[in-house]
């Protein structure tokens, strides 16, 4: 087994277990509620095996819809994340970004930040739909997205650094 193979695992589980045991209990205002999860789809190496992220991403969702019991808005919003990966990078990193070695957990510049940013937004707003279901609750879904997305990509950022490997 090689190491990124053992890493992702190892990053498959640590954030499923942070999700589950701390941050499904966060619930500000009402209806912000952080989904740092998504850092293993964002945070998988940009040359890995394509349809291991595909089953990676749905085996993640399926997990949290089975811990939150919500029929399967999660593995569809982390499998629309992970279809949509390439092209968020191509709008973040530009055409090139397959032959360059980009690594998102280094320090956050203005690429990455984007990266972030619409990798998130493209999950919460799945996510959000798919639970809501009709779009008489459009402002509601839209309200739900932003201020959950706020909060995700601060507990990301912070997260990245955490697990930020040291350079000797």
């Amino acid at each position: 087994m090689n190491s990124a193979l053992l890493m992702n695992i190892v990053r498959f589980i640590v954030l499923l277990t942070l999700q589950v045991v701390i941050f499904n209990k966060m619930n500000f205002l009402g209806f912000i509620t952080p989904f740092p999860y998504i850092l293993f789809i964002m945070l998988y190496p940009v040359n890995g095996n394509k349809s291991g992220l595909l089953i990676g991403s749905f085996l993640l969702g399926i997990v949290m819809d089975m811990f939150c019991n919500s029929g399967g808005i999660h593995a569809t919003a982390c499998l629309v994340l992970a279809f949509f990966r390439p092209y968020v990078f191509k709008f973040a990193f530009g055409l090139s970004y397959e032959y360059q070695t980009i690594r998102i957990n280094e320090a956050i510049t203005p690429e990455r930040f984007s990266f972030i940013l619409v990798s998130v937004v493209i999950h919460h707003f799945t996510l959000f739909i798919l639970e809501a279901f009709q779009f008489n609750f459009i402002l509601d879904i839209l309200l739900r997205t932003l201020a959950s997305t706020v909060f995700t990509i601060i507990i990301c950022i912070i997260l990245i650094y955490l697990i930020k490997p040291n350079k000797r």
